[in-house]
């Protein structure tokens, strides 16, 4: 079967092809130096994030090796850094305490297919309609959850698995014991101390790894008892498709959507901020989530967790000159040679330490500027930041973006709805006798569901004998408004007065001629495109009642 052309066009464009190396000549030079200074800053927080998810240091590891490669070959932006997330942590972290490790593999793969499929569809751009109050209250929310992760690490004690990290945080403080608890708390806060000291004097700066090591040496040299991260692999594991059982399966989709949903929309945030920091080329938002797939497929057969890409990480790299994807794939060969020469001496970090890393990156994961750019702009949009960041803390992402969009929508409806009015308008031309008896009436703004009754209760109140409801300025007309119309206009015929429409455009027109509107009308007649031939029409009505000549009926 012969594959139709614009879909054979579309295919291709998910492919990497010439495009993505016709820079390297001029820039090799600088992607290599800033996919090494990227994959540095990169190291603490792959095996952060591994622990934080549950699934451990060595599958952080694992996924910014595997899915960085992958998604830097077949992703959608040209400098995008993928791999393990903060938004990802928290989202896994209890599906592993539900389903163990091993369910969060399938779901790598199963959320990857998701994407690959979204991609294939052109599904791409739909993740990008989230509203602004959203993005930043969910990001808000993971910066708090993350944050509260923590709390059992900087304290050096071990919770329960399955809690909310609230509830996790809340009980690791009531179990903390000196003097354990307060070395531990105060290496977590001499690292973030140091990374933010070294981010102030030069932003590309690796601090969190100078930080991390200064810990582990620290820890080393006094024999402090604290928890480490324990043995890593020294190499990759061997790939393979992980058995499923049929009866589980089932109860992984919904984690799955949920996962693919996430990446998707944390990828193309991404790709979109680096976009804007530097010529760097367009980002392909169909490529992107279908790349975000394939890393996320090729993560769990490696045993590793679903990838996305990283912000921070992405702006590093941009800022250190990466301008073609070879900085992300050096970056991901750079942690590679770790785990092959290095997976000894990272098991000796403490957990504290990488604890500080995580609490220095939720301080930067909020723009503060924008946050009050943001509350100043409308009660409505500081509402939906708010409860979004709540859901975000106090139930999961999904649910939180969702109950973010739906209140955005329900403030954007209201303030479109605000914008629709019904204005009563002067008759064109010298007054005759009769006009008072005529009302032009002018539809502005939107006559949808959330403003056709009170548009329908203005227009309903006239007494005139003729009303001429001008369109013209209308510039949106949905079902619910012309279903409305239309019995408006059966009310006001049905009490002796004739209803005229003036300048309903084709658009509108099609609509309203399916929902009654123009079959309501007294005469078919009645539909004009031309204000003063509508007025003089009415005169003419006006002047025939005045003579004493009876309505005519409706047929």
């Amino acid at each position: 079967m012969r594959i139709p052309d614009h879909i054979r066009r579309h295919l291709v464009t998910l492919l990497p092809g010439r495009d993505d190396v016709r820079a390297l000549p001029r820039t090799w030079r600088r992607d290599v130096l800033a996919g090494l200074t990227v994959g540095v800053v990169a190291l603490p927080l792959a095996l952060a994030f591994g622990v934080s998810s549950g699934m451990g240091a060595a599958a952080g590891l694992v996924t910014a090796i595997v899915a960085g490669v992958v998604a830097a070959v077949f992703g959608g932006s040209n400098v995008q850094v993928s791999g393990p997330t903060g938004a990802m942590a928290v989202i896994l972290a209890p599906i592993v305490a539900a389903h163990g490790p091993h369910a969060v593999v399938v779901i790598s793969i199963l959320a990857g297919l998701i994407l690959v499929a979204a991609g294939v569809l052109r599904l791409g751009r739909v993740a990008v309609y989230i509203p602004w109050p959203v993005i930043e209250g969910f990001t808000a929310g993971i910066a708090i959850i993350i944050a509260l992760q923590q709390v059992p690490f900087a304290l050096d004690v071990r919770t329960p698995a399955g809690h909310s990290p609230l509830v996790a945080a809340g009980e690791a403080i009531s179990a903390a014991r000196p003097p354990e608890a307060l070395i531990a708390l105060g290496m977590t806060v001499a690292v973030v101390v140091i990374i933010e000291l070294l981010r102030a004097w030069r932003a590309t700066f690796p601090g969190a790894l100078l930080a991390v090591i200064a810990a582990t040496l620290v820890a080393e040299a006094s024999g402090l008892g604290i928890a480490r991260i324990g043995e890593l692999p020294a190499s990759l594991p061997a790939p393979s498709i992980p058995l499923v059982d049929p009866a589980v399966l089932p109860t992984l989709l919904s984690p799955a959507l949920a996962v693919a949903v996430l990446a998707a929309i944390e990828s193309l945030l991404s790709a979109r901020v680096a976009a804007g920091m530097a010529p760097t080329g367009r980002v392909l938002p169909d490529r992107e989530v279908f790349g975000q797939g394939l890393a996320s497929i090729a993560s769990g057969i490696f045993g590793g967790m679903p990838a996305t890409g990283a912000i921070a990480r992405t702006a590093v790299a941009v800022r250190a000159g990466a301008r073609t994807r070879l900085a992300a794939i050096v970056h991901a060969l750079l942690l590679l040679g770790v785990v092959a020469f290095g997976s000894g001496l990272a098991g000796r970090i403490p957990m504290a330490a990488l604890a500080g890393v995580l609490v220095a990156t939720t301080l930067h994961m909020v723009d503060l500027a924008q946050v009050r750019e943001l509350l100043r702009i409308s009660r409505g949009t500081a509402i939906t930041f708010a409860v979004t960041i709540v859901c975000t803390v106090a139930l999961d992402l999904i649910t939180a973006v969702e109950v973010g969009v739906v209140l955005a929508a329900f403030f954007a409806l209201r303030a479109l709805a605000a914008t629709t009015s019904v204005t009563r308008e002067p008759l064109p031309g010298p007054a005759q006798a009769g006009d008072d008896h005529i009302a032009v009436l002018r539809l502005e703004g939107s006559l949808f569901f959330g403003a056709a009754d009170k548009v329908m209760e203005d227009i309903a109140g006239s007494e005139a004998w003729v009303v001429v409801l001008r369109f013209s300025k209308l510039e949106m007309l949905d079902p619910t408004g012309a279903h409305r119309l239309t019995e408006l206009i059966d009310l006001l015929e049905a009490r002796g007065a004739t209803v005229i429409i003036k300048g309903l455009r084709g658009r509108h027109g099609r609509v309203a001629e399916r929902a009654g509107v123009l079959q309501a009308l007294r005469d078919p007649e009645h539909v004009f495109t031309d204000l003063p031939a509508a007025v003089a029409h009415a005169r003419s009505h006006v002047a025939r009642q005045l003579a004493g000549e009876p309505v005519p009926p409706r047929p």
